[in-house]
């Protein structure tokens, strides 16, 4: 028999790192006070299907005095056999015929107890008319008849059922409470094991017992479970790398970054898991930055383009390119413009402008750069057409368009960006060429570059570089490795990055 059933929870006293729970519980059953129907919410292996069956057994013993057919009643209910005790799968039961299946059977009283328990586990996987159809008689149930609900994602479940039903949240188990338990089973069943092995089990198992049980259960045929003997089979978890990605953002430094990233999945860890360790540790360091009142921006920028990151890599083709590009951006400050580059408040010279000049300098989109002298503070166009009048003095702020000056306004030209979907995928651009009015760019997927490169979308990025530059650009949306085809040769930053990913896959 596996460990986690034969450890099962039997009563409330067996019940781990629920005590919130089983408290409340506990004291409705003794006072006659419990309800015809609970909701229990938590994360998977945290106890909500064993906490049900022990709220079963209690149930379904009420009212019947003869001791016998009590202890007949709890070894039916923990075995799975006696007929007043339906637990039902809602994966695979969720259509509008299982919910009025159940609906009929429920007018019959029971059999051999004192109640019926209906455990719908999953519940979350019922349809919309499933619900609608258990809704009547979950408010209105028969005096006999106890519902009992579990569900990973209590988002998911409508208020209509919520409200009727008495809600419960699990949490996620203590790492303490997994350790005492797992070396409480390891005692149990004489195994011998080391104390960090144990944690290192606790950890991975990110709050669920029930895993944690299983990875004890997997590796008890060795004569001593070691941390090594942990880590080859959880394939490691990652943690050791995350001060050094962390080190190689701060540095910069691209080769180092892409060596961790190519460990990390050579290692079999999960990139999602990763990528929220690194946001823990980022938090960790925010918090103490805080306290010291230090500036956040850094911080915030990191974690905004990872908290990207982690949704883009579940979905992506492949994962690894997600995770080298939200890291690689850090470093180029495409991120966000927290980490870009400050602007430099350094004005051009002043140059003496005839009146033809300064009209076209009035067509420019933004004003705000044009200084006049005269009698009057705004240049009208009587006082340019005018060949009497005297030439104007004009100032205009417009930096030269260079690779270096490109990357130095691009924090800006990001976060004017709109819409937000836009502005995301920009971010996951980088800038490979700057040839005069026209800039490169380069995306490690397809769906970034295109939604870049749509007509609405380059013309709005296009209009904000205008607003800088004072100039007509042009923007190219390029996939990394891609050659521009107005180059003979590709610059070797793109270069690079390609053959990077050559390495990798």
């Amino acid at each position: 028999m596996s460990l986690y059933r034969k450890y099962r929870p039997l009563s409330f006293a067996d019940v781990v790192g629920q005590e919130h729970v089983v408290t409340t519980l506990e004291q409705a059953a003794k006072q006659e006070k419990l309800s015809h129907a609970y909701l229990f919410a938590g994360g998977r292996g945290t106890g909500k299907t064993s906490v049900a069956r022990i709220l079963a057994k209690i149930i379904m013993i009420r009212g019947i005095e003869d001791e016998k057919i009590q202890q007949q009643i709890i070894k039916g209910v923990e075995e799975g056999t006696i007929v007043d005790l339906l637990e039902i799968d809602a994966a695979s039961n969720r259509g509008i015929d299982n919910i009025r299946d159940l609906i009929e059977k429920i007018q019959f009283s029971p059999v051999a107890a004192g109640a019926k328990v209906y455990i719908i586990d999953e519940v979350h996987m019922l349809s919309k008319e499933a619900f609608n159809a258990l809704l009547k008689t979950l408010e209105e149930p028969p005096p006999y008849a106890y519902f009992i609900l579990a569900t990973t994602e209590l988002q998911k479940i409508p208020a209509t059922i919520q409200s009727r039903c008495q809600c419960f949240p699990f949490r996620s188990i203590r790492e303490e409470d997994i350790v005492r338990r797992l070396q409480y089973i390891a005692d149990q069943e004489r195994m011998t094991i080391d104390r960090e092995a144990v944690r290192t089990i606790a950890r991975h198992s990110g709050g669920a017992l029930r895993d944690a049980i299983s990875l004890l259960d997997q590796m008890r045929s060795l004569p001593k479970i070691t941390v090594d003997d942990v880590l080859e089979r959880i394939g490691g978890t990652g943690e050791e790398e995350v001060q050094a990605v962390l080190a190689g953002v701060a540095a910069c430094d691209a080769q180092l970054i892409i060596a961790i990233v190519r460990r990390v999945e050579e290692t079999g860890v999960p990139l999602d898991g990763f990528l929220r360790q690194i946001l823990g540790a980022l938090r960790t360091q925010m918090h103490g930055a805080i306290e010291r009142k230090e500036p956040i921006d850094r911080s915030l920028a990191m974690m905004d383009a990872l908290l990207h990151a982690i949704r883009d890599v579940r979905i992506a083709p492949v994962p690894g390119l997600i995770l080298e590009s939200a890291l690689l951006s850090l470093c180029n400050g495409t991120a966000s413009s927290g980490s870009a580059s400050p602007r430099h408040e350094e004005k051009k010279p002043v140059m003496q402008a005839s009146p033809k000049s300064v009209t076209q300098a009035s067509r420019l989109p933004s004003e705000d750069h044009v200084e006049t002298t005269g009698q009057n503070s705004s240049v009208t166009s009587k006082n340019v057409e005018d060949p009497t009048s005297k030439p104007i003095a004009a100032t205009i702020e417009a930096p030269e368009v260079t690779m270096d000056s490109v990357q130095e306004f691009w924090g800006e030209v990001v976060n004017a960006t709109t819409p937000p979907s836009v502005k995301m995928s920009l971010k996951n651009g980088r800038i490979t060429a700057v040839d005069g009015g026209k800039i490169t760019l380069g995306f490690p997927s397809s769906f970034h570059k295109e939604k870049v490169a749509s007509t609405e979308a380059s013309r709005k990025i296009e209009d904000i570089l205008a607003n800088i530059f004072k100039r007509q650009m042009r923007l190219e949306c390029v996939l990394d490795g891609q050659k521009d085809p107005t180059k003979e040769e590709p610059l070797q930053e793109a270069v690079n990055l390609a053959e990077a990913a050559a390495e990798i896959f």
